[in-house]
């Protein structure tokens, strides 16, 4: 899969041509390219501020957005590296609470493709490698680094010694790259994507998870004791539970009560307390919880469950709520469908996935809670086909894009739209609404 990429500022669109042009490394596995890479640029990374390193299949993003918010709250300079970008690739790269420049992301990439000249290297390799050369040259007390794919060979973890390493939610996602067969890893699914991304841990380091199933911990488990990772996982060296108004939080150093996210889904209470419980296990930074409760509140995570503003879009189906999200395995579908139970809506779904996908992961879950679907195409990319998502109880149409299936759907005097599947089919709606993510 090849990241789709473009930019307003001819300056950054000729290096994002660079980018495009780059094949994929096939059958490469391991951390040498992305090394020698950096290691040509002046290992950047040995010399940025302090990382904390998230890695999961749902929530790492809004971990990583209430880790920055939090920080932010203290008062502290936050540098923050996210993937994949829903409209502008600036979105990657977040300098000191700002998406970084246009000017400076040209030079940036320029410089790092012309340091890779006979390397094989990928998008998101030089992707990394642009951002650790930034938050080199720029101060700040603290870094939020997520995982883009995995974690064992993902380009991100070439972090010598992260402040804490975190791991959100388990699931099923992305099988070719992290369920290919490998002598020495476990057999059964969930716990090879445990020991995958478990591959951030580092001897000394806290690794901080949510809770597994038995099998899932007994995995992480052993290789924390193997390495002497101080191993701190839910259900046994911290909790939290969320009520209708508040998130409680306790762990060995005592309990908090705080506020609720602002953003919307049961799920998100478990990402904060995950950011609550890396923040804890880290001397370095003061963290007040007067900051994690303003942090909290504030942080804000786009194309997650959002309700889009007035714009183009929502102007097709006036006085509908329209909803935006970017789900597109199991464990989204199944938030989804807890978000739409709780708030009692069942909307109208339109629906694009992207080829390779699973579109009973996501309707499985989802399909009894919403009125129709309309398929749509994710524009850029390759989608899975009508025929793939044949066979559920709910009516079914195409449209051949977003605008056209809420036109279709204003006849029908929506109560509400959700449109979901992809990331990708997220950012181009927020692009044609006028939402672009700051």
């Amino acid at each position: 899969m090849r990241d789709f990429a473009v930019s307003d500022a001819a300056a950054v669109q000729a290096q994002l041509d660079r980018l495009a042009a780059l094949s994929l490394p096939q059958g490469r596995i391991g951390l040498d390219a992305i090394r020698e890479l950096l290691a040509r640029l002046g290992d950047p990374h040995l010399a940025i501020a302090p990382a904390f390193h998230v890695a999961g299949t749902n929530g790492k993003g809004s971990t990583c957005a209430y880790l920055r918010a939090i920080l932010e709250a203290q008062g502290y300079r936050v540098h923050a590296i996210t993937s994949p970008h829903l409209v502008r690739y600036n979105e990657r790269i977040r300098i000191a609470g700002e998406l970084v420049g246009d000017d400076e992301l040209a030079s940036l990439l320029a410089e790092v493709l012309d340091a890779s000249e006979g390397l094989s290297v990928s998008f998101f390799e030089v992707t990394i490698a642009a951002s650790f050369l930034a938050f080199y040259r720029h101060p700040a007390d603290a870094c939020v680094i997520e995982v883009g794919l995995g974690g064992r060979f993902d380009a991100t973890n070439v972090l010598p010694a992260p402040l804490v390493c975190g791991i959100a939610t388990l699931g099923i996602d992305h099988e070719r790259f992290l369920l290919a067969p490998e002598d020495g890893t476990p057999a059964e699914p969930l716990a090879r994507i445990a020991f995958e991304k478990a591959g951030i841990r580092r001897p000394g380091v806290p690794l901080v998870t949510q809770g597994y199933p038995v099998p899932v911990m007994a995995v992480l488990q052993s290789l924390a004791a193997s390495e002497h990772v101080p191993l701190f996982w839910r259900g046994d060296c911290w909790n939290a539970r969320a009520t209708s108004d508040a998130l409680y939080f306790e762990d060995g150093d005592g309990s908090l009560t705080l506020p609720l996210p602002h953003i919307p889904g049961v799920h998100q209470a478990d990402n904060a307390a995950l950011a609550v419980a890396m923040l804890r296990r880290q001397d370095l930074l003061r963290i007040d919880p007067q900051a994690m409760a303003k942090g909290i509140r504030a942080a804000r995570w786009p194309a997650r469950m959002q309700l889009l503003g007035d714009g183009p879009l929502t102007r097709l189906v006036p006085g509908t709520p329209v909803w935006l999200d970017g789900g597109h395995n199991r464990d989204a579908g199944l938030a989804l469908a807890t978000f739409l139970a709780e708030q009692e809506i069942a909307p109208h779904l339109v629906l694009g996935m992207i080829e390779g996908k699973d579109p009973g992961a996501l309707l499985d879950p989802l399909h009894r809670h919403v009125e129709s679907v309309t398929l749509v195409p994710v524009p850029g990319h390759n989608c899975l086909p009508p025929e793939a998502f044949s066979g559920w109880p709910v009516e079914t149409t195409c449209a051949p894009d977003v605008a056209t299936a809420l036109r279709e759907l204003e006849r029908r005097n929506p109560r509400s739209v959700l449109v979901a599947g992809s990331l990708y089919l997220a950012g181009a709606v927020l692009r044609e609404n006028g939402e672009w993510p700051d």
